[in-house]
């Protein structure tokens, strides 16, 4: 099999992904409430996995953020899953940067933090532009297309 068609098996296709059903709206809003708090937990475990493990500390946080923002944007249907949980993963990463009275640092200036700064912050971007099921952020439907008027057709 193709690389390509390993991902159709294990995500689907796109035709497939965009005609699966949104999930209702209460269900849905506690899955941002929850998306927002586990971006928040992934934010810490991946700020010391990446520097206690090294190169492949790196590697397993940002695979962490990368299945926690698409997760999100597929569990929700919306490009908000993916947004909440990139925002609980950035608030406490901006908590996590700022230097301690102690002078101590969670994340310090090295190539494994900025690649975990910047890497994360790229698949969640990513995530959050990926298309999905409705037309807007909150899962409210598309407009309908405008159709253009002849002269004569009213």
């Amino acid at each position: 099999m193709r690389p390509l068609e390993v991902l159709h098996v294990l995500l689907g296709t796109r035709g497939q992904r965009l005609a699966e059903p949104l999930p209702p709206r209460g269900p849905r809003i506690a899955a941002y409430v929850v998306l927002f708090l586990l971006g928040a937990a992934v934010s810490v475990c991946g700020a010391f996995v990446q520097t206690l493990w090294g190169g492949f500390g790196v590697v397993l946080a940002l695979a962490a953020c990368g299945g926690l923002f698409y997760g999100g944007l597929r569990a929700t249907g919306t490009k908000l899953g993916a947004g909440c949980a990139l925002g609980g993963w950035f608030v406490v990463l901006a908590v996590l940067l700022a230097p301690r009275p102690e002078g101590d640092l969670v994340l310090s200036a090295t190539a494994s933090a900025y690649l975990y700064l910047f890497g994360g912050a790229l698949l969640g971007v990513v995530c959050a532009t990926l298309p999905t099921r409705s037309g807007f952020l909150f899962g409210a439907p598309a407009p309908e297309p405008r159709r253009t008027v002849k002269d004569g057709d009213r």
